[in-house]
């Protein structure tokens, strides 16, 4: 692709960003004339049918209208106010089309704030927010005061407190990622038992139908520095390889790399996937990666909420060095059975909702490839990838490396690949102040590479080659978690979870090599056996105790044990590593929010860990804030400690490819890794837009590589672990179009990535995965019931380790063995790398459900970007051969929902 068509890309994303929709005059009822038949629709259907057709929005509580069908009604050219008189003929409302162009609908007994007469005055408002659909609980959801601005945030179970709410006739605003904004009035009859605001989730094929006059995007920056909020519903409209992927999104943000296609795992700030602290329900998940990489381990179908921290988290988390990402599970519906499920060429998956009794409620989701059964041509685009050469570039757990020969072929066994995974929730309410739930998730990667060989040998004896390969991989995921969560007063809340995690990775690599010669013949055996297995048991309370408005106390304390298990072995008998290691890591955490006045912001905590391996204390100091110079513009910032004891060491292997095992940190082979994170930031945001800068710096101790690279067979192979430092620092530029028809964001981050380990080489060096810039632009358009979206990625090439020659050394007992001569650690870069997806979907009718189907084209334009490169040695000359990552790859898919 030649530079003027780059250029003209960026100039047609660019452009659209910058277009608005614009605002509407105001309008009257009666000027809004009526023509139609609504026959077997409910109350609330009907209000959505008209605001769509005559472009207004709606603001109205759902529990003024029964869930029943309206007899059928016919109107021609009638004016809207005497529709709706007819329509709320058996209800006692108000309403009215205010200046904004919004329909509001009140209770008559209420009406408006101004027309109730207050009767209590300055007090604690407790509650929780919920779908109006489904139910579920809404965490992270944000509550705000009218009148006064002051606000508060729903916890992880929905539950929020606010303190001093100026009377019962108060005005709140609330707000969460893919559900419409609401304007909810309180009412005398509201302090009265359980307290519940519902919001409406999102329609996605209509127009305009929004409250208080936005739409809600698929990210939200948070007031607390590097945190950013996502929407997995909003997600599926972004281009994906095979079906909606949250971690796939999440590499779009500024930060985040997004030019690992083969790995769905988060390079954040110059970290690496195993620095990312990833909760699901409570329990870590240590490898995400499902089919190669290009799946995440998580449905998208089972995840309700997604809390993104790039750095400078508070003190209740801890055990990483990188960043966070802690997702919400599903509860299930609690007001009905509900189906969904989708299909793509390359997986099916279904998720399944019931309440259970009056107080339950339960969801199970299921997913699996049938790339076992079905070689679709996607799946042989991406089984072709690997079957090129050797993954030196990218240390995947779990992932082998298919064989090849310039002078035979490979026959008999066809290989086969599948995935799956489950998830499963069950949650009871014993009381309004009570949530007792368990969650339960397993995922799996099967992968059979085995093949037959025979070809023809060169040189002067023409050898004939027979060889049988056996290659077995498998690896993934178990976790379970049992959480509590009680509501002991207006002011305290606590959390306990009981969580179980393991991650385990076996791979089975054997060869039988005959080798007949005119004179003579021999058999030669080679092979890798690789297990790891990694368990984790944690036992966690979190309390959050609201002070006074101006001070929220958070504090905790978390127990984990490790068991991990490594084997390495080569040729049946050398055994090169068995570690079984076992640590238990106690720790307790203190935090508080302060909140001086309107404009500043201070988050000051301490996380203090014993980790009875090393039989050390930890300190943690970690602090943040936030201060708005207008109304507009706010300056933000952060630093922190933070170590690690649970670390993935990166095997460095330049014939079969490099890969990476679990091992707990003893502070002798593998140390105790540590990070200083400095943030500081400043943001503007207007009605629609958001622009945001941050730039970081953080510096790293006790990175771990273990390297075949100078081995030597009198030496002991536990001598090969290096111990490093290193750093990463950069800029983040984002800019965001939050609203509209046309929502998206442009990012561009400009970093550095350092890595120093003297024992391997005598200078620091690029990281693997440091890249200079990297440019992004995320762009979704909704018209009606069509969604179109597109993103393009651009971003320098990464360093990567060129060999400069090969010779081989006889023994005295007559063997050779061959060694490669390798230049400087990660001298050379690879090519510039660059791509577009784009992404089609249409939402459609199904009876009593709804529908989309969708095209969705992963590399638009064909770039033929190089992955990692291979080097041969052949007449004592080095030839390198570029591997390159997919083309042009289509993907039909259908989602389903009743």
């Amino acid at each position: 692709m030649n530079v003027g068509r780059l250029y003209f890309i960026i100039a047609v994303f660019i452009f659209s960003f910058l277009c608005r929709t614009p605002l509407q005059a105001q309008r009257k009822l009666e000027e809004i004339k009526v023509s139609g038949q609504f026959m077997g629709m409910s109350l609330h259907a009907i209000l959505k049918e008209l605001s769509s057709d005559h472009n207004f929005q709606l603001d109205y509580d759902r529990s003024l209208f029964r869930k029943t069908i309206v007899p059928g009604k016919f109107f021609k050219d009638e004016p809207l106010d005497n529709v709706l008189n007819v329509l709320f003929d058996d209800y006692e409302v108000y309403f009215h089309l205010s200046r904004n162009n919004i329909l509001v609908i009140r209770d008559k007994e209420i009406k408006i704030e101004e027309e109730t007469n207050p009767v209590s005055f300055n007090f604690s408002l407790t509650g929780k927010i919920a779908d109006s659909n489904s139910g579920e609980t809404l965490p992270f959801a944000t509550i705000v005061i009218k009148s006064t601005g002051k606000g508060t945030i729903s916890n992880v179970d929905g539950f929020f407190t606010l303190l001093d709410v100026p009377s019962d006739t108060s005005a709140l605003i609330v707000q969460y990622m893919g559900y419409y904004t609401r304007e909810y009035h309180l009412s005398p009859s509201d302090l009265n038992g359980e307290f519940k605001i519902e919001l409406d989730p999102e329609v996605t094929n209509l127009e305009e139908i929004t409250v208080l006059g936005q739409k809600e995007h698929m990210i939200k920056a948070s007031d607390q520095i590097s945190k950013i909020s996502v929407s997995p519903k909003q997600l599926s409209v972004l281009p994906s390889i095979g079906e909606k992927d949250i971690f796939r999104s999440l590499q779009m943000l500024p930060g985040i790399s997004a030019t690992n296609e083969t790995s769905a795992g988060l390079y954040v700030r110059g970290g690496t996937p195993d620095q990312n602290l990833v909760l699901f329900d409570g329990f870590t998940v240590y490898h995400v990666d499902h089919f190669y990489g290009f799946f995440s381990a998580f449905n998208a179908n089972a995840v309700k909420d997604v809390q993104l921290y790039k750095g400078g988290f508070g003190s209740n988390y801890g055990g990483r060095l990188s960043s966070v990402v802690d997702l919400t599970g599903k509860t299930g519906n609690i007001n009905g059975f509900s189906m969904t499920g989708g299909v793509s060429a390359l997986s099916a998956n279904v998720a399944i909702e019931s309440p259970l009794g009056d107080k339950g409620s339960f969801i199970f989701t299921a997913r699996r490839s049938y790339t076992d059964i079905i070689k679709s041509s996607l799946y042989n685009n991406i089984f072709d990838l690997y079957n090129n050469g050797d993954e030196s570039d990218q240390p995947i757990a779990g992932r082998g490396r298919a064989g090849s020969s310039r002078f035979g072929s490979q026959t008999a066994v066809e290989p086969a690949f599948f995935f799956h995974d489950l998830n499963a929730k069950f949650s009871y309410r014993p009381s309004g102040k009570d949530i007792v739930s368990f969650s339960v998730y397993n995922g799996k990667d099967n992968l059979d590479e085995s093949s037959d060989f025979e070809g023809q040998g060169f040189g002067p004896a023409n050898a004939t080659i027979d060889n049988s390969s056996t290659d077995l991989t498998q690896w993934g995921n178990w976790g379970s978690s049992l959480k509590w969560g009680h509501q002991w007063n207006e002011r305290l809340y606590s959390n306990t979870v009981l969580a179980y995690s393991n991650y385990f990775s076996d791979r089975d690599l054997y060869s039988t090599t005959q080798v007949t010669r005119s004179d003579s013949t021999f058999t030669l055996n080679t092979g890798t056996v690789e297990d790891n297995d990694l368990n984790d048991l944690t036992l966690r309370t979190d309390l959050e105790y609201l002070l006074n408005p101006d001070h929220t106390i958070s504090f905790g304390l978390q127990s984990t044990l490790n068991k991990i298990d490594y084997n390495l072995t080569l040729n049946d008998t050398l055994r090169v590593l068995n570690r079984k290691d076992r640590g238990i890591s106690n720790a307790l955490y203190i935090q508080n929010r302060w909140t001086p006045n309107d404009k500043l912001t201070i988050t000051g905590g301490l996380r203090g860990t014993y980790f009875d391996v090393t039989g050390k204390n930890y300190l943690e100091p970690r602090l943040s804030a936030s201060y708005m110079l207008t109304d507009r513009l706010k300056l933000k910032g952060a630093w922190g400690k933070y170590y690690q004891f649970v670390n993935r060491v990166v095997r460095e292997d330049l014939t079969e490819g490099s890969r990476d095992f679990w091992l707990l940190a003893d502070d002798e082979s593998v140390k105790v890794g540590s990070s200083l994170h400095y943030i500081a930031g400043i943001s503007y945001e207007i009605n629609d837009f958001l622009f945001d800068v941050e730039l970081y710096r953080k510096e790293m101790t006790g990175l771990s590589e273990y390297s075949f690279r100078f081995a030597n067979p009198r030496q002991g192979y536990d001598e090969l672990f290096y111990d490093g430092s290193g750093y990463s620092r950069g800029v983040e530029l984002l800019a965001q179009k939050k609203f509209g028809k046309y929502t998206g964001w442009l990012g561009y981050t400009l970093s550095e990535v350092i890595h120093e380990f003297p024992g391997i080489s005598e200078t620091p060096y690029p990281a693997l995965h440091d890249q200079t810039h990297e440019f992004k632009s995320v762009n979704s358009w909704r018209l009606g019931d069509w969604s179109l979206s597109a993103t393009w990625v651009f971003a320098t090439g990464k360093p990567y380790t060129a060999p400069l020659g090969g010779y081989e050394l006889t023994y005295i007992d007559g063997n050779t063995q061959s060694y490669v001569s390798v230049g400087e650690k990660n001298s050379f870069r690879l090519p510039d790398y660059h791509r577009m997806d784009v992404s089609f979907t249409r939402t459609m009718d199904l009876g009593n459900g709804k529908g989309d189907v969708g095209l969705s084209i992963f590399n638009l334009y064909g770039r033929s970007n190089v992955w990692y490169r291979t080097f041969d040695i052949i007449e004592d000359e080095v030839v390198s051969t570029d591997v390159q990552t997919i083309g042009f790859t289509p993907n039909l898919f259908f989602n389903f929902k009743f």
